[in-house]
């Protein structure tokens, strides 16, 4: 399996996304009372969040990328 970069961001939004299934499994089954209104700004925090991670690693890695091009083309 060839290896891949690693995406900060996606990570992120994977781990909400289970997060807000829990309390929405929890809530189902009767172990947590949580009101949707808590969970949903929950979640859009937690994906907008992640959004602005993938967004500054896209930004470091391509600064990074053209230092080195700039390097190399010296």
């Amino acid at each position: 399996m060839r290896r891949h970069e690693f995406q900060p961001g996606r990570l992120l939004a994977g781990l909400v996304l289970i997060a807000a299934g829990v309390l929405y499994l929890l809530d189902a089954i009767g172990e947590a009372d949580l009101p949707w209104f808590l969970v949903i700004p929950m979640t859009l925090g937690g994906l907008s969040f992640a959004a602005l991670v993938g967004m500054v690693t896209y930004a470091v890695r391509r600064d990074r990328r053209d230092r080195i091009t700039e390097s190399s083309d010296r």
